[in-house]
C-alpha cells in the first residue's frame, strides 16, 4: 500500500477508473494493466486483492472494461469493487450492449450484458439470490441508442441489506 498512499492522502476518498488506459477521466486516479500514459496504478482489474484499501473510493468508473472480464472473474471483480467502495459510493459501469454491433466487433469481447445482468448484484432483484453477492443497489440500467449498457449501481451495507430483509 505504500507505493499508492501519497495518491490516496491526497483526498478523502478517490475517483478510480479502472481500465483507464489512454483515456483516464479528468478527476480520477487511473488504473490499467498496462503502463501508459495517465495510469498510475498499473495492475490487472481481474487480480484480486487490489492495491488499494478497503473502502477509498468514492466513484469508480468501468467504462469498456466489463466485456473484457472472464466470466469467470466478473463476481470476484465486482465483490472486491464494493470492498474499495466507500459506503453508498457509486460505480458507473457502460458497456456494449449484448445486441450491439460493438458487442461482436473486437475479438478480445466475452458476452457482453443485458438488461438482467447487473441484477443479479441487487438484493431486490429475484436473481440475486443465485450467487449472493456482496450487495449493491441497481440506480440506473439504460440501453443507449449508441449501441452501449450504461449502468450504475450503489454500494449497500450488509446491515442494510439485512434491514430490508427482516
Amino acid at each position: 500500500m505504500g507505493k499508492y498512499s501519497k495518491l490516496l492522502n491526497a483526498k478523502r476518498g478517490i475517483r478510480l477508473d479502472i481500465g483507464s488506459g489512454f483515456n483516464k477521466q479528468p478527476g480520477f486516479v487511473g488504473m490499467d494493466i498496462r503502463k501508459v500514459q495517465g495510469v498510475d496504478i498499473v495492475h490487472d482489474a481481474q487480480v484480486i486483492p487490489y492495491p488499494l484499501p478497503k473502502e477509498c473510493c468514492n466513484v469508480v468508473l468501468m467504462s469498456h472494461l466489463w466485456e473484457h472480464i472472464e466470466p469467470k472473474n466478473r463476481i470476484k471483480v465486482m465483490d472486491e469493487i464494493w470492498r474499495v467502495m466507500k459506503p453508498d459510493g457509486q460505480l458507473l459501469i457502460s458497456s456494449p450492449y449484448y445486441l450491439s454491433f460493438g458487442a461482436y466487433q473486437d475479438p478480445t469481447h466475452y458476452p457482453c450484458p443485458n438488461e438482467a445482468t447487473f441484477t443479479y448484484f441487487d438484493p431486490n432483484c429475484s436473481l440475486y439470490r443465485i450467487y449472493q453477492p456482496k450487495p449493491w443497489r441497481l440506480i440506473r440500467n439504460d440501453y443507449q441508442a449508441n449501441g452501449n449498457m450504461e449502468v450504475i449501481l450503489r454500494k449497500e451495507s450488509h446491515a442494510r441489506k439485512k434491514a430490508r430483509k427482516t
